[in-house]
């Protein structure tokens, strides 16, 4: 597997942070870490690529640009982490991305960064990218309240751009915080650059005075879990017509990451699974193998919202109407993903009610063996991926703009290949 997008733009950036040089290795080559990389460089920050590394000299916490127009593409993880950060950086800064990013609310963000004496203005639509930073206004104020049931990316960045305050600074998150996960993997990487972070329940987080980041010399990053989902749902499914079973490595039962649970459900719809600590390998189990279909299920899937889609998309193979609940994060993704899940799925002759924050899907008695179904990406790299699933369980499909995968997994359709689609059915 690729790296983690979610974890090696975190560690960049924190390597950028911290003192010291760290060489970050396998970390992921595609859109949305080159957006951060030159992102990275524009603040001045020295990087030495190598073959499957980057050094990055760390700046303990001061760029050395105080001025700069950073395009950060449609990449979530590299816009929201640099705003906070930027915001406490004492220059002025542009942050831009596509027209996409900038229908992607930050203002939960924004609201809880001003708190702290942060000087952000939009641009253009109040609440919405694109902003520009200002030098902070001197305060002692030491807490700060964020939202959580919009995105868990505004929690990490603001946890990441605290320890430049110098100062303790509590953040009560408001709401129910959605994909913990991904704050845990946040927490995990600055404990790992020597930064703890104070945690009570999920509503209160303490950064302490005193804990500017440091650099670990060397950190591996390892797969990435979500990318691992389109591989394991395509040994499920293959497996109903005597295909299966696929491996994934780089990523296994010592990930950090949260969507290593994909598993769990695929084992609810009659998935076989096995796992080792770098490895995680999945078939059709034999009840599933022996009726033809997986089984339908009801999951809360807000701890897995990207791999969820590949649910989605497992669900038109299942035997009954299968529902995934508690994802409206979809709505604010790359796309409105809820609405373009479900369009594309009804193109397969499935029944689907997409509601606030799920998508319930009832697959048709026969799906379409003849005429490839011709399914719209929307921009969107996980659109593209889920759906070429379904040529494992004997479905042709035809993918427009497939360059969308660039985003996370370049390669994906080279790998792709390397597993062979069973033949038609007799």
């Amino acid at each position: 597997m690729p790296g983690s997008k979610s974890i090696s733009n975190r560690v960049l950036l924190l390597s950028a942070l911290a003192s010291g040089s760290t060489e970050v290795c396998d970390f992921l080559e595609s859109d949305d870490t080159t957006v951060m990389l030159d992102a990275l460089t524009k603040l001045g920050v020295k990087l030495r690529r190598n073959e499957n590394s980057v050094e990055v000299t760390g700046t303990n916490g001061r760029f050395p640009s105080k001025s700069a127009d950073l395009f950060l593409g449609n990449a979530g993880t590299a816009f929201r982490p640099l705003a906070a950060v930027l915001a406490f950086a004492g220059g002025n800064f542009r942050l831009f991305g596509v027209p996409r990013m900038h229908q992607r609310p930050i203002a939960d963000l924004v609201d809880a960064l001003r708190c702290l004496g942060a000087e952000i203005r939009y641009l253009g639509q109040e609440g919405f990218p694109p902003l520009s930073i200002h030098p902070a206004q001197a305060t002692d104020v030491n807490t700060s309240r964020v939202r959580g049931d919009v995105s868990s990316q505004f929690l990490s960045a603001l946890l990441m751009a605290l320890p430049l305050l110098g100062r303790d600074v509590e953040v009560i998150v408001e709401g129910e915080l959605i994909s913990k996960p991904y704050v845990t993997i946040t927490l995990t990487l600055m404990r790992q650059f020597g930064v703890p972070v104070e945690q009570k329940d999920w509503s209160r987080f303490v950064v302490a005075a005193g804990g500017g980041y440091t650099g670990p010399g060397r950190i591996n990053i390892e797969g990435d879990a979500s990318s691992a989902s389109y591989f394991l749902a395509a040994g499920a499914i293959s497996g109903l017509r005597g295909g299966g079973p696929v491996r994934v490595e780089g990523v296994g039962r010592l990930s950090i990451q949260g969507d290593v649970r994909f598993v769990d459900m695929l084992k609810k719809m009659g998935g076989s699974i096995a796992i080792g600590e770098n490895w995680i390998e999945a078939g059709a189990g034999a009840s599933a193998a022996a009726a033809g279909k997986l089984f339908a299920f009801d999951g809360d899937c807000n701890a897995i919202p990207d791999a969820a889609m590949t649910l989605a998309v497992a669900a038109l193979f299942a035997d009954g109407r299968s529902i995934i609940r508690n994802v409206a994060s979809w709505r604010m993704k790359e796309t409105d993903r809820l609405a373009a899940m479900a369009a594309e799925l009804r193109k397969f002759g499935a029944m689907v009610d997409e509601g606030g924050d799920y998508i319930a899907i009832t697959p048709p008695k026969r799906l379409p063996s003849q005429q490839p179904v011709v399914v719209d990406t929307y921009d969107d790299h996980r659109m593209a991926m889920c759906f070429s699933l379904v040529a494992f369980g004997g479905v042709p499909v035809r993918i427009n703009d497939p360059g969308c995968v660039g985003k996370t997994f370049p390669a994906f359709f080279d790998a792709l290949k390397k597993i062979s689609i069973p033949g038609p059915a007799s």
